[in-house]
């Protein structure tokens, strides 16, 4: 590993934005479980109307992003190699999450999901070729603490948890892959069309699982209509847009520690909103996460 990375440090004019994007991005995806325990359809199919309900909205982005660009609007439906696999990989991501939950603690599950990072430090630079600074790595250490801190307390060691917990760890693997998938289609593609056209076979794929899995689809109260609407309009029309937008401009390696963010955001949201009271040592926890973000964060040239 290198103090070195690839692309160079960014401007501290040019920072802000995805950064804050990426904050953006981890407080959507932080209320997710909110919206998911308020939804009254099952696992899968809360999965599936996530993307689902949010293709509208993404399509008008991706279709003005595409006549921004001065190209046909027939070109905001040809897939990539990267954005295939970026629409892959976060399928698989949300049918291991769902799994997960089934089949072990929530707790187990969301911490297992938190160790994304580790996976797209390791692969930065063999699948994408963005060599990750030391700064990184000690940051990577610190989240971690810290995420043992706010979610480990919870977490339960027990025989009958194993398939769960090891359906948790291919979460946190295709989530990584996720990250670097994005990176790469980012280099070629804009946010929109990437969200667009991932969404897309995500909810092709959900929908076959859904109607295999499930004996309802369909929300049957205004409350489950509201949560659905509140999971793809926030937690994956803005929580997968700002992150595509920050991967844009920022490393994958230092981008994929907003997931524990995430994490934090999760529990402030629990305790807003179900009230789900926070102990001292996860407010410990939520510390050494924004801490360990500052340390990692890429080094900023004078504009």
């Amino acid at each position: 590993m290198s103090d070195a990375t690839s692309p160079a440090a960014p401007a501290a004019s040019s920072f802000a934005a995805p950064f804050a994007a990426l904050l953006l991005g981890a407080l959507a995806m932080g209320i997710s479980p909110v919206f998911v325990r308020l939804a009254d359809v099952g696992p899968f199919a809360s999965a599936f109307w996530r993307v689902t309900a949010a293709l509208p909205l993404i399509w008008l982005w991706a279709a003005w992003e595409t006549r921004r660009r001065g190209e046909p609007l027939a070109t905001t439906f040809r897939f990539d190699r990267p954005i295939l696999l970026t629409g892959l990989s976060f399928t698989v991501d949300l049918l291991f999450w769902h799994l997960a939950i089934l089949h072990t603690t929530v707790a187990n599950a969301t911490f297992l999901a938190t160790t994304a990072p580790v996976w797209v430090i390791l692969f930065s630079g063999l699948f994408i070729g963005e060599r990750v600074r030391r700064q990184e790595v000690y940051g990577l250490f610190l989240c971690l603490a810290g995420a043992v801190a706010l979610i480990g307390v919870s977490y339960s060691a027990r025989p009958d948890h194993v398939a769960g917990d090891l359906l948790g760890v291919a979460t946190s693997v295709f989530f990584g892959l996720y990250f670097l998938a994005v990176r790469v289609a980012r280099r070629t593609s804009g946010t929109g069309r990437i969200i667009f056209l991932s969404s897309l076979l995500t909810a092709v794929i959900l929908f076959a699982v859904a109607t295999i899995f499930e004996d309802r689809i369909l929300p049957s109260s205004l409350e489950g209509i509201g949560a659905i609407a509140g999971l793809s309009l926030i937690s994956h029309t803005g929580g997968q847009g700002f992150l595509a937008y920050a991967l844009g401009f920022l490393p994958a390696s230092f981008s994929s520690l907003v997931i524990f963010i995430e994490s934090l955001a999760a529990a402030l949201f629990g305790w807003v909103f179900l009230g789900e009271a926070i102990l001292p040592l996860q407010a410990l926890g939520g510390a050494l996460i924004m801490a360990g973000i500052v340390v990692a964060s890429p080094r900023r040239r004078r504009p």
